[in-house]
């Protein structure tokens, strides 16, 4: 391929305003994470450009294909997939910034959005993991604002502390969500 992205080139073009049709770089990981440790979303892609991948230049597709296969490769590795939130973002002793501009909102954002993907890849659809499914991707649903019309998580939205605690509890929900639907057991 020509014209390879370096890594922060494609952070640059995710990030840059200009460029449609695409996630920012939080999203974008937020994103491709759910469709490595969830279920199988062959069309993610199509899902990631909203159909758009046409429009999107092909070192960027490229790019986005290698940062997707080097979480694969965190989590072949037994390595917990690193968040991109600023080192506070679980400390209970400093203000987090859950305001809809955070890092921890745009992350939760893409990860939902990659959840939600494709109708014919239903992560609750098991009924013998979809009460887990549910308990393991709350954070991520409560932290996106996706769902603020239902009071329960409007309400756990506006308490500090449970946000703190959910964001804490992300990267274990994580490789608990992986070995869930990649595990026989």
């Amino acid at each position: 391929m020509t014209n390879q992205l370096s890594f922060d080139e494609l952070l640059d073009y995710l990030d840059n305003e200009e460029s449609a049709f695409v996630l920012d770089s939080v999203a974008t990981h937020g994103f491709l994470t759910a469709t490595v440790i969830g279920r199988p979303l062959p069309n993610w892609l199509e899902a990631l450009f909203e159909d758009n991948v046409s429009e999107i230049p092909a070192n960027v597709i490229d790019g986005i294909q290698r940062w997707r296969d080097s979480i694969i490769a965190e989590l072949k590795n037994e390595t917990p997939i690193e968040l991109p939130f600023g080192e506070d973002a679980g400390n209970e002793e400093v203000a987090v910034d859950f305001s809809d501009d955070s890092d921890i909102v745009a992350w939760s954002i893409g990860f939902v959005d990659a959840m939600y993907g494709d109708e014919a890849s239903d992560w609750m659809e098991n009924e013998e993991t979809a009460e887990d499914v549910a308990v393991l991707t709350l954070p991520m649903i409560v932290l996106s604002g996706i769902d603020d019309e239902d009071p329960e998580l409007a309400e756990m939205r506006k308490d500090q502390d449970k946000m703190v605690q959910m964001v804490n509890s992300i990267e274990g929900n994580l490789t608990e969500l992986f070995l869930l639907f990649h595990t026989n057991d």
